[in-house]
């Protein structure tokens, strides 16, 4: 699987949602009449460039670096380091290639669950999510080009060390990156439009959240259609390069051309981010009304609480 769907958003994905309004009262007659559930700001409001370059950055972000190259390239090394007793030495003993991947994605996972408790919440809360993401980032650019040292057997614990580290980044990228399209969708001209309906009376509650929902649903899925087919040209490419490299001449070869598959990848990855990362309108999270971090810890405790709800 060289990418995740956007439209399944990680926990996440909630981010920059702003507190729902209700009923106001009006200052003449105790008259009530509703507020509109986003309050727009106009320096916030979603343009045209930018929602592209949310875009492009998912195309980028594909999964071909250091979700589908890197792996192979790390159990490529294994197995060669291994030869023919399909054993080497790790954490302590002998262990089996599989038993060594394993322990890997485990290590990589188990990291992963530590980070997301102590910044995950920052993807929803406050403004630092759009920093958190250019760094992470950065760390991946890093990772990926990092392959092009690390292509013959007797690095394979270097290979592995990369492979954990890039798991991590390429997981939190993609669920800082997810994060914003909710703030993007209710910044669009849009839904500036429906909140306007609603506070004046001509729409319901539920026909606003319809509408709030419908486009971030158009966002998300957009996202992926262009995603799919920008990555289609990108394995194009890397298919020229395959022969270019001439990886089937030998198993150097195949290595290396591994390595330069990963690079080129995050090469473009790192072209298609910048656009976001210049363009991106830094709006304001929710106000999580505690310490950030501590909000993530609530958030994971009120989704345990209410989990036995959907015990279907």
């Amino acid at each position: 699987m060289a990418s995740a769907d956007p439209g399944l958003a990680p926990l996440g994905a909630a981010a920059e949602d702003p507190t729902k309004g209700g009923i106001e009262i009006g200052a003449r007659g105790g008259e009530e009449r509703p507020v509109a559930p986003d309050q727009f700001d106009a320096r916030f409001e979603t343009g045209r460039w930018e929602i592209w370059a949310y875009y492009a950055y998912y195309i980028g972000n594909n999964g071909l670096t250091l979700f589908n190259f890197a792996p192979t390239a790390f159990q490529n090394l294994l197995y060669q380091a291994a030869g023919d007793n399909m054993t080497l030495y790790f954490a302590g003993r002998d262990r089996t290639i599989n038993s060594i991947v394993l322990l890997a994605n485990g290590i990589s996972f188990a990291i992963q669950i530590f980070v997301f408790l102590v910044i995950g919440s920052f993807a929803d809360f406050g403004t630092w999510r759009p920093n958190i993401l250019i760094v992470l980032s950065v760390v991946a650019f890093a990772v990926g080009f990092a392959w092009l040292g690390v292509h013959t057997e007797e690095k394979w614990r270097v290979g592995l060390g990369l492979y954990i580290v890039g798991l991590i980044a390429y997981q939190t990228t993609l669920t800082f990156w997810t994060a914003a399209f909710p703030g993007l969708a209710r910044n669009t001209p849009e839904l500036r439009a429906k909140a306007d309906e609603y506070s004046q009376g001509a729409i319901t509650r539920d026909e606003y959240d319809f509408a709030d929902s419908m486009k971030r649903n158009e966002l998300s899925n957009v996202a992926f259609i262009v995603q799919s087919v920008g990555e289609i040209f990108i394995l194009a490419i890397i298919v020229g390069v395959m022969f270019g490299v001439d990886v089937n001449a030998s198993v150097a070869n195949n290595n290396w051309g591994l390595s330069v598959l990963i690079a080129f990848a995050t090469g473009v990855w790192l072209l298609l981010s910048i656009p976001w990362f210049v363009m991106e309108k830094r709006r304001p999270g929710q106000d999580p009304g505690m310490n950030i971090i501590a909000a993530g810890f609530w958030q994971l405790w009120r989704a345990m609480t209410q989990i036995w709800r959907l015990k279907q």
